[in-house]
């Protein structure tokens, strides 16, 4: 009876060459055959998986996290030192500030002084030549005067012998000191 149901179900999806009519797998007779095959297929893939792979790719996933969490670390590590870093920097900047303007302060107060120093030498020069200039100027109106008065005299001398008489030089000194003291009538 075997062979006959054997029979029936090979006859009932072989054809009369031996080949498949349609496709193997949907024919029902062979159904049981195929999900215990499947079956095992299965089990022997969740196996391999759960015994090979899927311990693989966790140590490769666990691996990246710890990588991933140690870079993480770093860069927060290296966000404090570059933060450090311009905080020293700017410090830096500051004191070169400062530094600058201490520095400008003490060369203004130095170019004050120099200058200072420079104008009352010039001031005392200019006072020397000031006073100098006034003596020669009063020396000069001195002589002015002393000429002006020779003169005056030469000429009273030449307009009274001019007018035909002899001049007394006493009397004609003696004039001109009046007019050159503003004393004349």
């Amino acid at each position: 009876m075997e062979s006959e149901e054997t029979a029936g179900a090979v006859g009932r999806c072989v054809g009369p060459d031996g080949g498949a009519i349609g496709m193997p797998q949907l024919c029902f007779d062979w159904f049981p055959n195929q999900i215990f095959w499947l079956i095992v297929a299965l089990g022997a893939i969740y196996l391999i998986l759960t015994r090979v792979a899927l311990p693989r790719i966790e140590a490769v996933i666990a691996e990246r996290n710890g990588a991933i969490t140690n870079d993480i670390a770093a860069a927060e590590e290296l966000k404090l030192k570059a933060a450090e870093a311009e905080r020293a920097y700017e410090r830096a900047l500051a004191d070169a500030r400062a530094e600058a303007q201490k520095i400008g302060a003490e060369t203004r107060a130095e170019i004050d002084a120099e200058v200072a120093t420079a104008t009352e030498k010039a001031e005392a020069e200019i006072a020397a030549r000031t006073a100098e200039s006034q003596k020669r100027i009063g020396e000069i109106r001195d002589t002015a005067v002393q000429n002006v008065e020779a003169v005056a005299k030469d000429v009273a001398a030449e307009i009274v012998a001019s007018l035909g008489s002899r001049a007394d030089p006493a009397a004609v000194e003696k004039a001109v000191a009046r007019h050159m003291t503003g004393d004349a009538p």
